[in-house]
């Protein structure tokens, strides 16, 4: 099945339990759980030392508040991108999250996590 024919409540309850991972493992740095559900192709290209940099010195990557809003699903060849709006516990103002997901040997799986 291709994931672009799930309904949008199918989507979110794989994607939302995903994004809420994602921000636990960022703020508290832990590397190996924070890559845990990405593709393989997203895990190879992901540097570890770059990451932990990241995760050592990004005041956003480390106070992500666990309060996020959905904003909406786009659908794309064989992927979707499921939007958030992010707000950190530091940092005042909002952020765009986005959380594209696809099939990789029959499950789901990260192929792009960004907030910007």
């Amino acid at each position: 099945m291709n994931i672009v024919e799930r309904t949008d409540e199918e989507i979110r309850a794989v994607a939302d339990p995903l994004w809420r991972d994602l921000l636990r493992h960022s703020n508290e740095g832990k590397y190996g759980e924070f890559v845990k559900g990405f593709a393989r192709s997203l895990a190879l290209a992901m540097n570890q030392v770059v990451v932990n940099h990241q995760f050592a010195n990004s005041e956003l990557a480390r106070n992500l508040s666990e309060d996020a809003d959905y904003l909406g699903i786009i659908r794309r060849g064989e992927h979707v991108t499921v939007l958030y709006r992010q707000r950190s516990t530091k940092k005042p103002g909002e952020w765009l999250g986005r959380l594209v997901l696809g099939y990789e040997d029959g499950e789901v799986r990260i192929f792009a996590a960004s907030i910007f």
